[in-house]
């Protein structure tokens, strides 16, 4: 298979191509530099790569340029000394298969999960929860397996909530103890989400990762494009969907070992943001992640303006590196450009301390593996230009993208089903109505020794006590409950990332 074309090295002593061989592809990979040195253009070169392989590609547009894929570029005199400097002879504007996404359903087809599906750690991150309202939040979901309720949006869970409030001190005895200011201030941030307008997020019809993971009839990857111009404006909510995405990924994809090619490449842009408030026990998961899901065929690619913005367990997975220049203006660009220089396979003919500040746009000290897996000495880079527009697109050129899209018709509509909510609206209006009926008048058959009565209490139970028709329905319901519940439990990692259908 043909190998992705980086760029040009331009060492001193060296001249020759920057090839990252597709068989590799599935390591991961990093690109980091300051802001304006190029890494945008990088990713698409990298993601226009990847698509001409047949590989699928799911990448953020933090800043709305990326969707500049959607089109064919524009040859300048700028562009074409580059491609005659560099030696591209095949080279041809042309735009790549792109789908749009957006969690609000503005700028790309809506993406929604279910809350079961979030799960409760993640789901207590973009609620900003502390650790007890996390752990009243861990009961709420038991609760719901406990009793086969589907939790499938925001108003499921606000239900749950109620319920809990009401039965709050049984509750406590049997799942442990859960107070009203911690039910208060869930409900609360709850609040603050829907006017964020993330409510929309959760519910049906939920991503299906197939859909991600789509080639055109003429054997090019899909990219998927996710609009963030938004979204990066909400941090915890940003870097939770992707990592939530990440995890359902890691959990649903089956073992392939070592392919050909990846199935997926995923780039996790803004990489900073998943790390910053991640307590230790998300690191640790997110590292088990990252270095497990290269045998199921995922290639993870983050992106950061600092190479040290990724933990060093995770960092040490990233095989293929792109480095932009960074300027050590303050000690803790000095770190940064120390760390970077560190993490590469040292070069003679290379000062790379000294190169990292002295770089250009669109050059890069690049090392990719090679064959047996090895990591090439850094090479200074001529990064290769993308055939697609470098820049945005107009509301109308997105809107004829979306128009031929395969996948509006199955997400563009919202899909309503009964769930926790319905069915325990459902309940207390059968309270109420059970409350207001009138009682019953004693029959002639009680022949006055109260009969009758003895055996209606026996069948429908009293105050004290339960009937033979209340218990049988208990039962049942415990039966279903068990069914719907394994479809709503949570799977291998759902105790942190969410859970399966």
């Amino acid at each position: 298979m043909d190998p992705i074309f980086v760029g040009k090295a331009i060492t001193t002593e060296t001249s020759g191509n920057v090839l990252l061989l597709p068989k590799y592809g599935n390591r991961h990979g990093l690109v980091a530099g300051a802001t304006g040195t190029g890494k945008t253009v990088t990713l698409m070169t990298l993601a226009e790569g990847f698509s001409r392989i047949g590989v699928p590609v799911f990448l953020a547009d933090v800043k709305g340029d990326v969707a500049g894929l959607a089109v064919p570029g524009t040859t300048s005199e700028k562009l074409q000394a580059r491609i005659d400097q560099m030696g591209i002879s095949d080279y041809r504007n042309e735009a790549a298969p792109v789908v749009f996404w957006d969690l609000w359903g503005k700028s790309g087809h809506p993406v929604r999960t279910t809350v079961s599906e979030m799960g409760p750690t993640l789901l207590g991150r973009i609620l900003e929860l502390n650790d007890t309202q996390g752990g009243v939040l861990d009961i709420v979901f038991k609760l719901a397996d406990d009793r086969g309720l589907l939790l499938l949006d925001l108003e499921d869970l606000r239900a749950l909530l109620g319920l809990i409030a009401d039965e709050r001190k049984d509750i406590s005895t049997s799942y442990g103890l859960v107070s009203a200011p911690s039910i208060g201030a869930i409900q609360r941030a709850l609040l603050r989400l829907e006017a964020e307008g993330a409510d929309m997020f959760f519910g049906e019809p939920a991503l299906e990762l197939a859909d991600l993971m789509r080639t055109t009839p003429d054997g090019r990857g899909v990219v998927n494009i996710l609009a963030a111009d938004q979204l990066i404006l909400k941090p915890r909510l940003y870097s939770s969907f992707l990592l939530w995405l990440l995890s359902e990924l890691f959990e649903n994809l089956p073992e392939v070992g070592d392919l050909d090619k990846p199935k997926l490449v995923f780039v996790f842009d803004e990489a900073h943001l998943l790390f910053d408030d991640a307590p230790a026990a998300l690191q640790q998961r997110i590292e088990q992640v990252v270095r497990l899901i290269r045998s199921k065929g995922v290639g993870v690619y983050f992106c950061s303006q600092f190479p040290d913005d990724v933990p060093a367990n995770v960092l040490g997975q990233l095989g293929n590196r792109v480095q932009h220049a960074l300027r050590a203006y303050t000690p803790r660009d000095q770190k940064a450009v120390k760390t970077a220089a560190e993490t590469f396979v040292s070069n003679p003919n290379l000062d790379v301390a000294q190169a990292i500040g002295q770089l250009g746009t669109g050059e890069a000290l690049v090392s990719m593996l090679l064959d047996r897996g090895v990591p090439m000495p850094v090479e200074k880079t001529l990064i290769a230009p993308p055939r697609c527009r470098m820049g945005a697109i107009t509301d109308a050129e997105r809107m004829q993208v979306r128009a031929g899209s395969p996948v509006g018709m199955k997400y563009d509509t919202r899909i309503d089903r009964d769930s926790a909510a319905e069915l325990l609206a459902q309940k207390t209006e059968a309270k109420a109505a059970q409350a207001q009926a009138p009682a019953a008048k004693t029959t002639e058959a009680d022949d006055g020794n109260g009969f009758g009565q003895t055996v209606k209490d026996a069948l429908f139970g009293t105050k004290r006590r339960q009937g033979m028709i209340e218990t049988m329905a208990k039962q049942t319901a415990r039966t279903v409950g068990s069914q719907v519940g394994r479809q709503i439990l949570r799977g291998l990692l759902g105790g942190i990332f969410g859970g399966k259908r």
